[in-house]
């Protein structure tokens, strides 16, 4: 009974800082509007509250990986806890913005902690029988934090402020960090390294997605020289060259580059970044929409947004259930044809769109979210083997990080372009009532222009190969 009651704790532990990590940064989202007004920035800066949580998570996941690998994962988890905490502190007490987004580094350097060693813990607690029931009930806290943060987030917003989110961010982690030291068990002595870690593949992994982070969120005139402008190009350019070298030649790459040669491989791979590309594009720019054009207050935006996680927690299981029948080809290539057909929605929104409108346009994506999610990774999983499936999950949620990074710099992007447009060069921090014909005009033209990239996402989805056999990891491709 001791050991059954150890390992629930064990898991309760992980699942807080899971819940902990989910709830920031559904949080987080729907505080910017709040966070531009108190700073005053212009959308471009205020967008890397995020982008730096996201950049963070992306460029050090694989990192601490490998370094808990060597020196314990339940030390890495709770050192994961204690940062996070130390970060949310950060945030709390930031006097400028970019103290907050220092902060928010902190943050995500704890948060890619948890991430990288959660399911590693579970998996190393509980039987292999009961592994899959145990990351199956991860999800829960997964969903909890994405309903409860715009609701939660809200109301904390609307009679605090936006710092008492991290203020209960910070109490939270603090009290789960010091639980961890009681109840995971001690760490075990370090293991030397089987392989030598690509760390020149890594450094070359982390520049070249903060220097295109970077050209994406300051590529307008005024914001940079053009002279920095061309040289930020250039350094991209020249990082994705010398990554594919190194990487190429590596004997354990950051991102093996024979997995893309495989269609199926490279198609979910593709579409898990485009899914998520889609949905952070959204989540950037509707609670501006509901905070300066609709005139809502914080928590009636967080209640508007729970519609994303509630229709996708509905429809996520029988997702689930319907995978095994009619496979990833039909499911995901569905669920990406929901979210664009929600963004295509959302592009007619107006001054006058009633706030149940708003919601059930957001239901779209969630659904579309939830149905293509599922499908997508397991007919990604099954056809890896056992030996590759650890590289591939972590490559999945690489992708999926990398479409929130890209949702979030496109989305400030195409806005500020065409409301600068429309408005003769009026920065959003400048809107008064006056601009909200314009703001839905330039809302409408960035929903349009991200919407082709829906469409694209469909087309490549439905290139896939269907796969159908009984034995996982077997290689069977049905022509059709």
């Amino acid at each position: 009974m001791a050991v059954f009651d150890k390992k629930i704790l064990i898991f309760l532990v992980v699942a807080s800082g899971v819940f902990l990590s989910t709830l920031d940064s559904s949080m987080v989202n729907i505080a910017l509007p709040s966070i531009m007004a108190e700073f005053q920035a212009p959308l471009h800066k205020t967008e890397w509250v995020v982008m730096a949580y996201l950049l963070t998570i992306s460029s050090t996941l694989l990192f601490w990986g490998h370094l808990s690998d060597r020196l314990g994962r339940s030390r890495f988890y709770g050192l994961g806890l204690l940062l996070f905490g130390l970060g949310s502190a950060g945030c709390a007490f930031a006097s400028s913005l970019n103290m907050l987004i220092g902060a928010r580094f902190f943050q995500a350097l704890g948060a890619a902690m948890m991430m990288a060693n959660g399911p590693a813990i579970i998996r190393q607690t509980f039987a292999p029988e009961k592994l899959g029931r145990s990351m199956g009930f991860i999800g829960i806290p997964v969903s909890l934090g994405l309903m409860s943060g715009p609701v939660l987030g809200g109301y904390l917003i609307e009679f605090f402020s936006w710092r008492a989110l991290f203020l209960l961010s910070l109490g939270a982690s603090l009290c789960v960090a010091l639980l961890s030291q009681f109840i995971f068990p001690p760490t075990p002595a370090r293991q030397p390294a089987k392989n030598r870690y690509d760390w020149t593949g890594s450094m070359l992994w982390s520049f070249l997605l903060v220097t295109a982070s970077i050209s994406l969120t300051h590529a307008f005139p005024g914001q940079i020289s053009p002279l920095w402008g061309g040289a930020l190009i250039c350094c991209v350019i020249a990082a994705l060259l010398l990554f594919i070298r190194v990487e190429s030649r590596a004997e354990e790459p950051v991102l093996p580059l024979s997995f893309l040669k495989k269609r199926f491989f490279t198609i979910g791979f593709v579409s898990a970044l485009l899914s998520f590309l889609l949905l952070f594009f959204v989540l950037i720019l509707i609670p501006f929409y509901l905070d300066l054009v609709l005139r809502l207050s914080a928590s009636r935006i967080g209640l508007i947004m729970t519609a994303i996680p509630l229709a996708a927690m509905v429809a996520a299981p029988v997702a689930g259930w319907l995978s095994d029948s009619l496979g990833a080809r039909i499911l995901s290539t569905l669920g990406l044809a929901f979210s664009t057909i929600g963004l295509l929605l959302l592009a007619f929104l107006s001054p006058e769109t009633q706030p149940v409108g708003v919601a059930g346009r957001l239901i779209f994506l969630g659904l579309g979210q939830a149905i293509f999610l599922s499908p997508n990774s397991a007919s990604v999983l099954a056809r890896m083997g056992e030996k590759n499936s650890g590289t591939a999950a972590a490559l999945l949620a690489t992708a999926r990080n990398l479409g929130m990074m890209l949702g979030v710099a496109l989305a400030g992007l195409f806005f500020s372009f065409f409301f600068r447009q429309i408005t003769g060069g009026v920065e959003l921090k400048e809107y008064s009532t006056a601009y909200a014909g314009p703001f839905c005009l330039a809302l409408r033209s960035s929903f349009l222009l991200v919407s082709v990239v829906g469409l694209g996402a469909v087309v490549l989805s439905w290139q896939r190969p269907v796969f159908i056999s009984a034995k996982m990891g077997s290689d069977v491709d049905i022509k059709e």
